[in-house]
């Protein structure tokens, strides 16, 4: 390689000229976060869903109760109309 070829290259791209670097101002602050006041809100509700039992137990005793004594009822047609409801949610 030429040195003719890489002097010229040097003075295209100026790679051989010094930079200076930009004083950090500040030294010792530190970065901060800050969460709004809907962040902390989604928090709290995440927080209560999570203690939350997934299982309404009151509900589900009742329910047993119902069908164990033989007084548990539900309509057909109600029952229908349900199947049919989620059944077109279910397609858009």
């Amino acid at each position: 390689m030429r040195i003719d070829a890489y002097n010229q290259i040097n003075q295209i791209y100026k790679t051989s000229s010094k930079m200076k670097s930009q004083p950090v101002s500040k030294m010792g602050e530190s970065d901060k976060v800050e969460i709004s006041s809907i962040g902390k809100d989604i928090q709290v509700a995440k927080q209560a869903v999570n203690s939350a039992p997934d299982i309404r137990e009151d509900k589900v005793a009742e329910l047993k109760t119902s069908i164990n004594n033989g007084t548990y009822n539900i309509s057909n047609d109600t029952f229908a109309d349900k199947l049919i409801t989620s059944y077109e949610n279910a397609i858009i």
